[in-house]
């Protein structure tokens, strides 16, 4: 007799919770299947009534952590534009505590290295929430003759995850912080316009 699609669907979050923390935490790699199910307080066997793979799992934890953060991220952020909204935006993201968070917000620093060797729909699924983010990331800035909103979005973002992965490949050297207050001042430069409004 099969379980009821409530409780079903109550045990897959509870996958997906436990799967996204590790994933934060130790990367995709160095997590496995086993290791989710525990933390899930789940026996191994039940893994494959909810995921056809491992990938799968990867596809579905990427679609909701950073569906999640991005939410968290522009909270309280819907007031500002331009320069100051990225000022605020990059205080949040390249911080001291959320590089030494034992389970960080984001999850790319951890888990990047492993989607480079990953399946076609592991690099789609984290191409789509990329363009999600920069969308939403343009949305509050201006471009000019120098460059589009767009293409600042696109820099911004992947200067704050490149910066937060070398800060904590650093971290506990004097380097660490040095790149997380660099970076800060790079993203709002690249916020402003020379030609407001346009």
């Amino acid at each position: 007799m099969g379980h009821p699609p409530e409780q079903k669907q109550a045990t897959h979050e509870r996958i997906l919770e436990a799967a996204g923390a590790l994933f934060r935490r130790q990367g995709f790699s160095g997590t496995s299947v086993e290791n989710v199910m525990r933390a899930a307080g789940l026996t191994v066997g039940g893994f494959y009534a909810h995921f056809g793979s491992k990938q799968a799992l990867l596809v579905e934890s990427l679609e909701r952590i950073m569906g999640k953060r991005r939410v968290e991220w522009f909270q309280g952020l819907e007031d500002l534009r331009g320069a100051e909204w990225m000022s605020h935006l990059v205080r949040r993201y390249l911080s001291r505590a959320h590089r030494d968070a034992e389970v960080p917000a984001c999850p790319l620093p951890a888990v990047l290295s492993d989607v480079v060797r990953g399946e076609p729909p592991v690099k789609e699924t984290l191409a789509r929430e990329l363009s999600l983010t920069v969308d939403a990331i343009a949305a509050n800035l201006s471009g000019d003759g120098k460059a589009s909103a767009r293409e600042r979005a696109l820099a911004a973002y992947a200067l704050c995850i490149g910066t937060m992965t070398l800060s904590k490949a650093t971290q506990g050297t004097p380097l660490s912080d040095e790149l997380l207050t660099a970076a800060r001042r790079a993203a709002v430069l690249m916020a402003e316009t020379s030609e407001p409004g346009t």
